[in-house]
């Protein structure tokens, strides 16, 4: 079940695949019914197979046609413009970190294969990123979940309390982040388009 969500979220289907992988990493630490060596395992291949067909999909279908279609699945013609100019900027880099923002996660595969990029370097940021974000965050849950429940009384409630300050943080943060990277796509889409005109009327 985590494989294949993740897997469609890395599709571009809006599901909840990173709550989902930490919150199966707390179970196994928790109630040992689960071996967290699986659900880290199950995360990293869902990732790497659903960003593969995500690139897939979008080779085949295109830009122009995401860009007409793409709102069917949250592919929003700002998020689209958006993921598009921090793909044509960084390019591999947003394939191995771009799984960290919730608005390049879904999308940067099928950006990746509408921008033709090449399959082999796909395919190596693309697992790299897999085994970071999936394993990661599912050893990290896991752990930290582990420590927690050895600590009772106060400091294990301070810690606990501390935890969820900082994955609060975290998300302001990366949604900052999101907001300013939208606004710097948006104007870098304007300069292009007030360049291409430019170019026409010569």
């Amino acid at each position: 079940m985590i494989g294949v969500i993740v897997m469609l979220e890395s599709m571009g289907a809006p599901l909840p695949a990173e709550t989902l992988i930490i919150s199966a990493a707390i179970y196994c630490a928790a109630t040992h019914r689960l071996d967290i060596a699986w659900v880290a395992t199950a995360a990293t291949l869902g990732a790497i197979m659903g960003d593969n067909f995500g690139y897939l999909i979008g080779r085949w279908l295109g830009y122009p046609l995401l860009e007409r279609k793409g709102a069917r699945i949250g592919l929003t013609p700002r998020r689209l413009q958006t993921g598009r100019f921090l793909f044509l900027r960084y390019g591999g880099v947003i394939v191995l970190f771009g799984r960290f923002l919730a608005i390049l996660r879904m999308f940067v595969a099928l950006l990746a294969g509408a921008n033709h990029m090449p399959w082999p370097g796909f395919l190596l940021f693309n697992a790299l990123g897999g085994v970071i974000w999936g394993a990661g965050y599912a050893y990290a849950a896991y752990y930290l979940g582990h420590r927690i429940l050895r600590i009772s009384g106060p400091v294990g409630i301070a810690l606990a309390a501390g935890g969820g300050i900082m994955l609060i943080c975290a998300f302001i943060f990366l949604r900052r982040h999101e907001a300013r990277l939208t606004v710097e796509a948006e104007a870098a889409a304007e300069r292009e388009l007030i360049q291409s005109g430019e170019q026409a009327d010569r």
